[in-house]
């Protein structure tokens, strides 16, 4: 390749910021289903121990290691249903905000608990893993969550996300898909069956890969009054996943763009000040 009059430190420069790549492992997967939540309870706690073992809970950010929960379980057996959950809700406390704009969200509660307030035969297909509530989108088959430092307005990223369904009938039909910052996908993967019982997939990243978004897709019906047809409605309960960490610049690429900048000061003050017959 032609350097097109450009001094070598420069174009050596351009020549590794143009070719450099990221080369990462492959992802480690934990899934697993059961009947019940002891079914899955070994491959959940492995998942909370890959990621960061201790449960920070509400505390405020940042914090350098550990994990964050949701498990949607606030006022216990007598909370009433939530109909409306706004998207910020865990923003604060766990680093966790929900998408899309559109999407109503809805948290289980009495007087009609796991739905029932939707349809009268939920309660008899949807099991907790932490009693006594569920949550779902419900005009929608989609949930985002994008993450923040807890306790800041600060944008973030995570290594690690998991969670628990509920009633996932259709094999390859209900996924978890992750994003980068740049929104490239770094890939979906699909949750496993358990006809009303519990399935966990949980993805932990550990090559340096950064998750920035992850959108979640729970069957193929949204929650209704009438089912009919070759449907699968889910629902999810806990969501797992390692402590989010403030963005900033990779070293790396901030020493390349900084000898870029250098290399070319230096090829115009040499052009600048060298002699004229040069």
């Amino acid at each position: 390749m032609r350097n097109l009059g450009l001094c070598p430190a420069l174009a050596l420069a351009i020549g590794v910021l143009g070719t450099a790549t990221s080369s990462f492992a492959a992802p480690v997967v934990f899934s697993d289903s059961g009947a019940d939540a002891s079914a899955i309870q070994d491959t959940v706690d492995a998942f909370r121990n890959a990621v960061g073992g201790a449960n920070n809970g509400n505390v405020a950010g940042p914090v350098a290691t550990g994990r964050r929960e949701i498990n949607w379980d606030g006022g216990g057996a007598t909370a009433p249903v939530l109909t409306n959950m706004p998207h910020d809700l865990f923003k604060g406390n766990r680093g966790a905000f929900f998408g899309p704009d559109s999407t109503i969200f809805s948290i289980s509660g009495q007087p009609n608990p796991e739905f029932g307030n939707i349809n009268s035969t939920y309660p008899n297909n949807f099991t907790t893993f932490s009693s006594p509530r569920l949550f779902s989108p419900t005009n929608s088959l989609v949930t985002e969550q994008t993450f923040f430092v807890p306790g800041t307005n600060l944008n973030a990223t995570t290594t690690a996300f998991g969670a628990v369904f509920t009633d996932v009938d259709l094999p390859n039909t209900t996924t978890i898909q992750y994003f980068d910052l740049n929104g490239a996908s770094l890939g979906q993967f699909f949750v496993p069956t358990a006809n009303n019982g519990l399935s966990f997939l949980g993805v932990s990243f550990n090559a340096g890969e950064l998750v920035s978004r992850i959108s979640i897709t729970t069957g193929n019906t949204i929650l209704g009054p009438n089912e009919i047809g070759n449907i699968d409605v889910v629902v999810m309960d806990d969501l797992v996943y390692a402590e989010p960490q403030a963005i900033i610049p990779e070293p790396s690429s901030m020493l390349l763009l900084g000898t870029g900048l250098l290399a070319l000061w230096v090829w115009h003050s040499f052009k600048k000040n060298r002699p004229a017959s040069a």
